[in-house]
């Protein structure tokens, strides 16, 4: 039976893949450190390899006899003490990977970037979506994790070019939906809105899909997909009202009606920020979050859908598993 290397199986977006592998039939690797929780592999028939993903030795090791790699892992913060950290950390990792691959002629390779790294529509009022047709510049990405994303796919890109590295690039758009251990940034607003903690809005929107449904676009694109190419892996665009309404009608809870602009939450965000700094806690709500809500965050799928037979449920799906599994799971009370 076939060995499929799964970086971050343990997390959100890696664990379905993982899932979604190991029932086609393919045996699963991953690399976790010692540390890191084992709750989404639990119940996963998984080899572990016992590391660190920026320790090139620990990925060489974990590299040997495998088929293919999906390295979805990822340093995912909006925010850090030291954002520079952030990009240090997703381009070790990915580095490390894609070296390791290319060196043990490993047959393919499914590079999980973000939607971050394409560029979004012009402002709140542009509601036209954008594709992989509009990548976007390190310089103009708002935050670190944007500029990591950015950073870490242009590597890729030029592995592929220049020595043949048998890589496909997807980049999926907002997943939510059951085994958001951390929570994700989209999870904590799903988790607040739920618990009915969230007043008020900002005028925004994201394309909200199923993890699911991206875990098997991971799947159509090792199977479909074109070396080189990119592959956005979205669902709906839903303007945040519109998904803290559909929230409050899930849970039986009163929607939020204040609508607030950015510029009215800034200082919020900068107190939480001055606290998050001593506390070393991420804060719900940071500068450069509210930086990228001023962009209607909307991105078209249909290359995917034309290319790979890329389909994604109702965001409605989603939205009710993510709360049934937050629920089940003691995130929301």
């Amino acid at each position: 039976m076939a060995v499929m290397l799964v970086t971050g199986a343990g997390g959100f977006v890696g664990s379905a893949v993982a899932r979604l592998l190991a029932g086609e039939g393919w045996r699963i690797r991953t690399v976790m450190r010692a540390a890191a929780p084992r709750r989404n592999v639990a119940d996963l028939d998984c080899e572990i390899v016992v590391g660190d993903l920026r320790d090139a030795g620990t990925v060489t090791q974990a590299m040997q006899g495998v088929e293919g790699v999906f390295h979805v892992a990822a340093d995912y913060r909006l925010w850090a003490r030291d954002p520079d950290e952030i990009r240090r950390n997703n381009m070790a990792m990915t580095q490390n990977v894609m070296r390791a691959a290319l060196a043990a002629g490993v047959g393919r390779v499914i590079y999980t970037s973000s939607v971050a790294a394409i560029e979004p529509p012009a402002g709140t009022t542009d509601i036209r979506p954008s594709d992989e047709t509009r990548p976007l510049d390190e310089a103009r990405a708002i935050g670190a994790y944007k500029r990591s994303k950015v950073a870490a796919e242009r590597l890729v890109e030029a592995m592929v070019r220049d020595e043949g590295l048998p890589a496909v690039i997807v980049s999926p758009s907002t997943p939510i939906g059951p085994r958001d251990v951390r929570p994700t940034p989209t999870g904590r607003i799903v988790v607040e809105a739920a618990s009915g903690r969230m007043p008020a809005f900002v005028d925004t929107g994201l394309n909200l899909v199923h993890v699911d449904d991206v875990a098997a676009g991971h799947l159509a694109a090792y199977r479909q997909g074109r070396i080189g190419e990119r592959y956005i892996l979205g669902g709906q665009d839903v303007p945040l009202r519109q998904m803290l309404a559909e929230i409050a009608a899930l849970t039986g809870r009163r929607p939020p009606r204040m609508r607030l602009a950015p510029g009215m939450v800034m200082p919020l965000a900068v107190a939480a920020e001055a606290f998050a700094r001593i506390s070393g806690r991420e804060p719900f709500v940071s500068v450069d979050a509210l930086r990228m809500s001023r962009h209607m965050m909307y991105y078209s799928s249909a290359k995917a859908e034309r290319e790979l037979g890329y389909r994604a449920r109702p965001h409605g799906e989603a939205l009710a598993d993510a709360i049934s599994w937050f629920r089940s799971a003691g995130y929301i009370r």
